[in-house]
């Protein structure tokens, strides 16, 4: 069972002042963004999807889910990016649970903190793979 995403989790440790508030309001703004579960997740699991600009704000807009690194490009841009409707839309529980081992190794720190706290599921697929 997931952790409720709207619970602020605590100051990061050995932070303190100004450094740790902008760090808890990054983390914050990821942390709005979930959805209440990952079966909310139903994007596509195929084809070519179009992102609008407001995600793909810095390079490209179409991704092909059958090439594999467009797949965790897709799901990089989304999960950086992606507002709280947009993750149902473009995010698939099932193919994030299969690409989360490597993806969270290609996101930033806070998105992937804020994830896996938030989601039993990708912090146990993590600790399956290694």
């Amino acid at each position: 069972m997931p952790s409720s995403p709207q619970h602020a989790a605590p100051p990061p440790s050995g932070l303190s002042g100004p450094v740790a508030e902008d760090l808890a309001l990054y983390q914050e703004k990821f942390r709005r963004r979930l959805p209440e579960s990952l079966d909310e997740l139903h994007g596509p699991t195929q084809g070519v999807v179009e992102l609008p600009l407001h995600m793909a704000w810095s390079g490209m807009t179409s991704y092909d889910l059958g090439k594999p690194r467009q797949c965790m490009g897709l799901y990089r841009t989304v999960l950086h990016e992606g507002l709280r409707d947009d993750l149902p839309r473009y995010l698939n529980q099932d193919l994030l649970l299969q690409l989360w081992p490597v993806l969270r190794t290609l996101v930033g720190r806070t998105v992937r903190a804020v994830w896996e706290d938030a989601f039993t599921q990708l912090a146990s697929r993590t600790q399956a793979a290694a």
